[in-house]
């Protein structure tokens, strides 16, 4: 499997933030990740290429400000975690994206960074930040109900503020908390202090981010599709690689796979799913790993029975409004599915005949989902494939390789 972005483009950013060159390798190749490259190099980061999947990043003695602009895409970690480096930076630096992600939250980091002293003249992209003398040891209090990446956002630049950096999360529950676990270890590797007092407060103290040569795990999340390949055909895969421990919420797949009736197996540094005869439904709260949803949801239309999914409510905010996006292609496939305000309410039961084509909603997770369903029902198309190059190019490769092997 291709590296984590998730843990790509922190270990970029981080790199962006040491004070001294680092190397990435295994580093994703993909839109999000070139869409982080682009930004840090236009902030004044020098990053070569030394050999496929290998990154050299030297930092900057300071970051510059990027007048000119800074393409977010559609990436989540382009749009959260470089604007708190934009702060640093020695002059203003504008932000904007695709059409699609003048929709994704945004608020509760930006107001952070007010917080700490940046102008900003608007609460989503597209917006500019002004850089100004920042704070720091006061407490800066987020809503990070929306994504937890406003909370990894802020910690990142923790250590670079004169005094450090106190953050406190209020408002509703908080998502993913294991990708705020990972920012939280990958800056401690770095050799930065991080207290936590509580579970929704966080104390980073000033001082020096050190370089550190860093290996970029596979993606687990982006294996989870392909692992319910095996699921939903009562077939069997086998991924290499599979990290002995891990802070990606993707790992979690495999315990709802079980649930489900599948079989796991792990050999050494490899994950076998093997699917039943058929799947049962399941009740799963997938709010720290709310990246699956697609997958679970494509695997509850294979299933006997009713899967309940819920703790979910954040996704309507990602490349789309997932929980509408997969009510909508569902019904579309004579799927009977109830949406709430936090899930979905799926009664498996998938129609096998006639052709349809499913809307991806420029979402790489909802091809992922036409994929799956596509297993248990030939004939589905979708209609815009060319948008997996978020976070796997090749994805269509090795589908392919994997379905017709």
């Amino acid at each position: 499997m291709p590296g984590s972005k998730s843990g790509t483009n922190r270990a970029l950013v981080l790199a962006a933030l040491a004070d001294g060159p680092s190397t990435v390798m295994g580093a994703l190749e993909s839109r999000d990740c070139d869409l982080m490259v682009d930004a840090l190099r236009a902030l004044g980061v020098i990053i070569a290429t030394p050999r496929p999947g290998e990154l050299r990043i030297t930092p900057p003695q300071r970051f510059r400000g990027a007048p000119g602009g800074i393409d977010c895409g559609l990436a989540g970690t382009v749009m959260r975690f470089v604007p708190p480096l934009a702060c640093l930076a020695d002059s203003p630096t504008r932000f904007f994206g695709d059409p699609q992600a003048t929709a994704r939250p945004m608020s509760g980091l930006l107001d952070g960074l007010r917080q700490l002293g940046a102008g900003i003249d608007a609460d989503s992209l597209p917006f500019v930040i002004s850089p100004a003398p920042m704070a720091g040891d006061s407490e800066v209090v987020v809503d990070s109900s929306a994504s937890s990446q406003f909370v990894s956002g802020l910690l990142l630049i923790g250590a670079r503020l004169p005094s450090g950096l106190r953050l406190r999360h209020v408002g509703d529950s908080l998502p993913s908390r294991p990708h705020i676990a990972m920012t939280v270890e990958m800056l401690r590797a770095r050799g930065v202090r991080i207290d936590e007092p509580d579970a929704t407060s966080w104390r980073v103290h000033h001082g020096r981010v050190l370089p550190l040569d860093f290996r970029v795990e596979p993606d687990l999340t982006n294996a989870s599709v392909f692992l319910a390949a095996g699921a939903a055909t009562g077939g069997c895969v086998t991924i290499p690689g599979w990290p002995g421990s891990t802070l990606q919420p993707g790992a979690l797949f495999l315990d709802v796979a079980e649930r489900m009736g599948c079989t796991t197996t792990r050999n050494g540094e490899t994950m076998t799913v093997t699917g039943p005869g058929r799947l049962r439904g399941i009740d799963v709260d997938l709010h720290d790993a709310s990246e699956l949803t697609p997958v679970v949801a494509a695997l509850a239309a294979l299933a006997e029975g009713t899967t309940r999914i819920t703790g979910i409510a954040h996704i309507r905010g990602h490349e789309t409004d997932r929980l509408s996006a997969l009510t909508t292609e569902l019904r579309k496939l004579g799927v009977a599915v109830t949406e709430h305000h936090d899930g979905l309410e799926i009664t498996g039961g998938l129609p096998r005949r006639g052709d349809v084509e499913l809307s991806s909603y420029a979402d790489h997770r909802m091809v992922h989902f036409a994929a799956i369903i596509a297993l248990g029902r030939p004939g589905t198309g979708v209609d815009d494939l060319a948008c997996v190059s978020k976070t796997m190019p090749d994805f269509p490769r090795r589908w392919n390789h994997l379905v017709t092997a």
